[in-house]
């Protein structure tokens, strides 16, 4: 690449990267078309710099769009380039970085633009499960290129930088780029992480620092420097922020999609030195936005082998009309990705009523270990609510589902492996994934389920 362009994609790897690691792929690469005369515009790499490097001596491979080479757009060369880099880290078992500044696909390759970038997602898929992707957006994220981003394990955007399917002037209603820059925000869902430049980076080494480098690796095994005993006090009554920097190792927890649905919180952390996923209720009434954000952690968690911590303090689905039509199936999402996860599964509940408390890691569901607390309501309904239905509010009713939904009487049904004091969360917890360590499950054939 020339000087202008080490100012943005080769300095922005650099930067990523550990010091002189990076060795780059396809550098002489070059555009094979020559309508609209492109034959006399200047591309050094096709506008792209691909290769590999380490990251904390890890091996990752890395791409980074150009903007100043015919605006970062995708060519067909271009393409060609990032699709090979993702021929070799599968080969090679070891996680994909994608530092995005595009406009979009290259009009003046037509048809060879749109094919690359075709090859771009196939690959994407085929990597999705056995490799982590990670994207991060500089500049400009315009059409298909939101495509890449979506089928990505975890997204960081740059202050400044926008997302877009159609060009923001371009859609009805909006006459500036505030819909490309709101992409972060907790409508969209793309986004996980947001800051400046440097913060997009530090995050990214934190990231591939806690996950493993392909789905054969299991999980993360690191020396644990936290005790495994400290106790974390006055655990039933944290908010779910709060509770998932206490069972995390020294405090460090690495959330996703952060400013997308606040009932629900999710993201990875370590307890005894062993990554996990760790899902918790902020809010005891679930939203479908909530619903899919805890299935897409523990999907993934299943894929790559990573055990699934569940603090259940739910008791009912959000009323309004939005979730009420998109919960059916945001439900089904979330009660099919517990069903089908084969790793540890260890659920705490704080509170579990109803078909929403039933979705969050429920024995039922599979999970291996269920913990719950003294002062713990499962059931069915609040008594009150159930009393009502039944009985018309008869307060002999009341009591009765009052004493039903208790962790003691579920108990004594086998629904919860134990009630425990709220102190020893973390260290029970740390136990159980000791114990837990060589699960193995038998499932029956079948090519892929389809919820």
């Amino acid at each position: 690449m020339d000087n202008q362009s080490t100012s943005s994609a080769l300095t922005r790897i650099q930067s990523l990267l550990d010091e002189f690691s990076f060795v780059e792929v396809g550098r002489l690469v070059e555009a094979r078309s020559t309508d609209f005369n492109m034959a006399e515009k200047k591309a050094p790499s096709d506008g792209v710099v691909t290769g590999y490097g380490t990251i904390d001596g890890n091996l990752v491979y890395v791409y980074a769009q150009d903007a100043a080479v015919l605006g970062g757009s995708i060519g067909e060369m271009h393409a060609r380039k990032i699709a090979g880099i993702y021929s070799m880290a599968m080969k090679n078992q070891a996680p994909v970085i994608a530092l995005l500044d595009c406009t979009g696909v290259r009009l003046e390759e037509a048809n060879d633009a749109l094919f690359g970038l075709g090859r771009i997602y196939k690959k994407q898929t085929l990597a999705s499960g056995q490799i982590p992707q990670i994207t991060a957006i500089f500049g400009n994220c315009g059409g298909g290129l939101t495509v890449l981003a979506g089928l990505s394990d975890y997204v960081l955007m740059a202050e400044g930088a926008k997302a877009y399917v159609n060009a923001p002037d371009a859609v009805l209603g909006n006459k500036d780029d505030a819909i490309a820059k709101a992409a972060k925000r907790e409508e969209y869902g793309l986004v996980d992480f947001d800051g400046t430049e440097d913060e997009v980076f530090a995050q990214i080494r934190k990231v591939v620092s806690v996950l493993p480098g392909n789905c054969e690796d299991g999980g993360v095994l690191d020396e644990c420097t936290d005790d495994l005993n400290r106790a974390v006090t006055g655990f039933d009554t944290l908010s779910a922020d709060e509770a998932v920097q206490q069972l995390a190792d020294n405090g460090v927890f690495i959330e996703t999609k952060k400013g997308y649905s606040h009932d629900v919180v999710t993201g990875f952390a370590q307890i005894g030195g062993e990554t996990v996923a760790i899902v918790a209720n902020k809010e005891k009434a679930l939203t479908w936005k909530g619903a899919e954000k805890a299935a897409k952690l523990v999907t993934f968690a299943n894929a790559y082998d990573l055990p699934v911590i569940t603090v259940v303090d739910v008791t009912s689905y959000k009323n309004t009309e939005c979730t009420e039509s998109h919960m059916p199936t945001s439900a089904a999402k979330l009660a099919y990705a517990y069903a089908n996860a084969d790793v540890p599964m260890i659920t705490v509940v704080k509170n579990a009523l109803g078909t929403a408390g039933l979705s969050f890691g429920a024995k039922a569901l599979g999970a291996d270990v269920v913990y719950a607390f003294n002062n713990s309501k499962i059931g069915v309904m609040d008594a009150a609510q159930a009393a009502k239905v039944v009985a018309d509010s008869d307060a002999e009713a009341e009591k009765k589902f009052a004493s039903e939904n208790t962790a003691l009487a579920a108990a004594k049904r086998g629904y919860v492996d134990e009630i425990i004091a709220p102190e020893e969360t973390r260290q029970r917890i740390a136990a159980a994934l000791q114990m837990l360590g060589y699960k193995s499950v038998y499932r029956p054939d079948k090519k892929s389920g389809t919820v």
